[in-house]
């Protein structure tokens, strides 16, 4: 699996710069792929200390698998979070253009520092099945699709991990998520979700990845973890671009 993992990112570089401009992604300068080395090293090589659950970057430079005080205090339904790099800027920028401006293009490119990121990751256990936090009807209408789907396509092929699309279904509208206060996070997502037609067995035993853009608070992946727990799953790990640092 892990050779799997290296060779496509190999073949990934190669592929990209059809489907992108032929310019970095972040700092715009021309070039034959998607992310120039110097950003590359810049943004997304460093390793800092993260929560093994949350992924909440950690004070010191210990890398031993350890959790933050929000896990330690509120345990998660989720078991572990990787992610490609922090929230802020310039990576917060390619998150915007991909949810809002239409640059559907730079999945793959998501989906890839996603494997990078894995690929550092020690005595990694992989998922079994893998799903993407669902949009509501409405939202999905507007935006005309899915972000968390369009980096999990490319993630799902890299890592051969099944995608099951849906598995999950958002059963209720809600407001965004980032648009309230902290403690109202957690109201707005409770029963949000539920899981598709006979997924019940599909989940049962499995260790289930679910495929975000990014991680704020972890109350939208805590609830969908809660609820593959619910039925049955034996292990939940979220797979997201970007987590929002501290502030």
């Amino acid at each position: 699996m892990l050779y799997r993992f290296i060779d496509w990112s190999r073949r990934c570089a190669l592929r990209l710069p059809a489907a992108l401009p032929t310019s970095c992604a972040l700092c715009g300068i021309p070039g034959t792929a998607a992310l120039c080395a110097p950003c590359g090293r810049q943004f997304f090589s460093r390793r800092p200390p993260r929560c093994a659950q949350c992924a909440y970057p950690l004070a010191g430079g210990e890398h031993e698998p350890s959790l933050c005080g929000n896990c330690l205090r509120e345990p998660r339904a989720f078991d572990a979070t990787i992610v490609a790099g922090d929230y802020s800027a310039p990576i917060d920028h390619l998150v915007l253009a991909l949810k809002f401006g239409n640059q559907l293009a730079l999945a793959p490119l998501f989906a890839q520092l996603i494997v990078d990121a894995i690929l550092r990751e020690r005595a990694f256990a992989m998922p079994t099945i893998m799903a993407a936090v669902p949009l509501g009807a409405q939202r999905l209408a507007e935006r005309g699709f899915n972000q968390a789907l369009e980096i999990a396509k490319p993630l799902s092929k890299a890592i051969a991990i099944p995608l099951l699309p849906r598995l999950l279904h958002r059963s209720r509208e809600t407001f965004t998520q980032s648009s309230l206060p902290p403690d109202a996070r957690h109201r707005n997502i409770r029963n949000a979700f539920t899981l598709g037609p006979q997924a019940a067995d599909l989940v049962r035993g499995q260790h289930i990845a679910i495929v975000d853009d990014v991680l704020t608070t972890g109350e939208t992946l805590n609830e969908v973890a809660a609820l593959l727990k619910r039925y049955g799953a034996a292990r939940v790990t979220n797979f997201v671009f970007a987590r929002t640092p501290p502030r």
